[in-house]
């Protein structure tokens, strides 16, 4: 999700300090701001585990800001090498969790700066015994920009994004032009970017601007297309409180079949039986 946010570490009784520019983001963040407080099993948790599990960088402006001179050292963080994915937006942390449970010879890199939902991952950290996943509360924009060298992730996944519906709000959105330059210089050449979305018309601006940067390969081009597309769908069956458009054909298609290590998540869960549609995306990053 992504919102324009101002500083919330600003100095205090100092008024020209207040005005001061570089106390505020120029650039959007990749969340909208939620409470932080942490109650009971969570709270304990975190207790337990925060210090072996998450990453605490030094903050630039917010607290989930990232130090400009701040890079992190996987085989310091993981104590191995070994493979990276990186989840950006981990919500509670079901999808990551498990994807590490079924595959211990990789790291797991959580970023996501709701920190119950970063609790809540330290129970599934916890209860499954996990040792190849670590977690940071930060801004993603910040994270692939600064904490992370490049071409060091071999997949990078972005799951059910804030869709940011209206119009005047789409500038909000992650998956931008701009953005994917900052993954594609997180990635690994033959790296793999895997997306996914249930709102047809963020779907279709992600499938737009990727097909059209330069450094992505879409991995299924032209599958899943006419009848058998689910933007054809929720179109011409006028889901998505759209008017029905029985004439719409998605002929171009692009879209990846469900992404075998994403498990139906809680959230993902609500949005089937609301009656929606969950589009996939798996780009490749190609050789520079």
């Amino acid at each position: 999700m992504i919102m324009s946010e101002r500083s919330d570490a600003q100095p205090e009784g100092t008024d020209n300090m207040a005005k001061d520019p570089s106390l505020f983001r120029a650039d959007p963040v990749s969340f909208v701001r939620r409470g932080n407080r942490l109650q009971g099993r969570r709270a304990a948790a975190w207790e337990r585990n925060a210090e072996s599990y998450v990453i605490e960088p030094p903050r630039k402006i917010a607290d989930t800001s990232v130090a400009d001179d701040f890079r992190l050292d996987p085989e310091q963080a993981f104590g191995r090498v070994a493979p990276l994915i990186v989840e950006i937006g981990t919500g509670l942390g079901e999808c990551i969790a498990n994807a590490a449970k079924d595959d211990p010879e990789r790291n797991y890199l959580a970023v996501e700066v709701y920190l119950p939902g970063l609790a809540q991952l330290m129970l599934k950290v916890e209860s499954f015994e996990l040792e190849n996943v670590r977690a940071v509360q930060a801004n993603a924009p910040e994270v692939l920009d600064v904490m992370l060298e490049e071409s060091s992730a071999d997949e990078l996944w972005i799951f059910f994004s804030d869709p940011w519906h209206k119009p005047r709000h789409h500038k909000r959105r992650l998956i931008t032009s701009s953005f994917l330059d900052k993954v594609a210089r997180v990635l690994k050449p033959g790296g793999t970017l895997r997306l996914a979305t249930d709102w047809s018309n963020y779907a279709e601006q992600m499938r737009e601007v990727l097909e059209a940067h330069p450094l992505f390969e879409n991995q299924h081009p032209g599958a899943h297309s006419g009848t058998e597309s689910n933007l054809t769908k929720v179109r011409a069956n006028g889901m998505e409180g759209f008017d029905p458009e029985p004439d719409f054909v998605d002929e171009r298609g692009g879209w990846a079949p469900r992404f075998e290590r994403r498990i139906l998540t809680s959230f993902e869960g609500k949005a089937l039986k609301a009656g929606r549609l969950v589009f996939d995306l798996a780009y490749t990053r190609g050789a520079k």
